[in-house]
């Protein structure tokens, strides 16, 4: 989605009771991380948030905000991963307070990440969780400080743009945008991330410097 879609789909959400509680939730995900990388992304065993990962560091960038770039954490490093695609899910066990736990959660997050969440809201983090649909873990709700559900009756139209909305809301701030120009040559966080899922994919190893 780029800007013009994602004011599209504000336009036609706004007013609605999800799209409150979507603002709601980015003033809280905005909020909630004190320094630079105190942001911990985490998906579930079966879907990483690879979309949320991109879609906050560009927002983060564009807006000023650097504890609103994410420090992703995996269930599973793979073998020659780079360091900043090398978080393990044991880092949640080391959260602190001034730090927050988002998870997307599509699906079931499983047991291994409920109780390394667990873990870090008893050191004091704040746990947040956006999820798809009513039949969202229980056991994830109870955990979580505040909570944003995607409806699946047709209101978002899809988990990614829900996210993307999300992500856009949470770096508008309170209607202060700082839209800095393009980065040019500097290679961001999307630019590396694609570059790694091109070499899984079986692209070139020189793709990923």
């Amino acid at each position: 989605m780029d800007s013009a879609q994602t004011n599209l789909l504000r336009e036609l959400l706004n007013g609605t009771a999800w799209y409150g509680e979507c603002r709601g939730f980015a003033r809280t995900l905005r909020r909630a991380p004190r320094t630079p990388g105190g942001l911990l992304l985490v998906g579930t065993p079966e879907e990483e948030p690879w979309h949320m990962a991109a879609h906050l560091d560009t927002e983060a960038d564009l807006a000023g905000l650097p504890q609103l770039a994410p420090t992703l954490v995996r269930h599973r490093v793979p073998d020659g991963a780079p360091p900043h695609l090398s978080v393990p899910l044991n880092r949640l066990v080391q959260a602190r307070k001034g730090e927050a736990v988002l998870i997307v959660a599509p699906d079931d997050p499983g047991v291994p990440l409920l109780e390394r969440v667990d873990d870090a809201r008893r050191r004091g983090a704040a746990i947040l969780t956006v999820a798809e649909g009513e039949e969202t873990s229980s056991e994830l709700l109870a955990l979580s400080h505040d909570a944003l559900l995607v409806p699946e009756n047709g209101v978002v139209p899809g988990f990614d743009a829900a996210q993307h909305l999300l992500a856009a809301t949470a770096g508008e701030g309170d209607g202060r945008r700082s839209r800095r120009g393009a980065r040019g040559d500097r290679r961001g966080f999307r630019d590396r991330l694609t570059a790694f899922i091109d070499q899984v994919a079986g692209g070139s190893a020189d793709t990923y410097r």
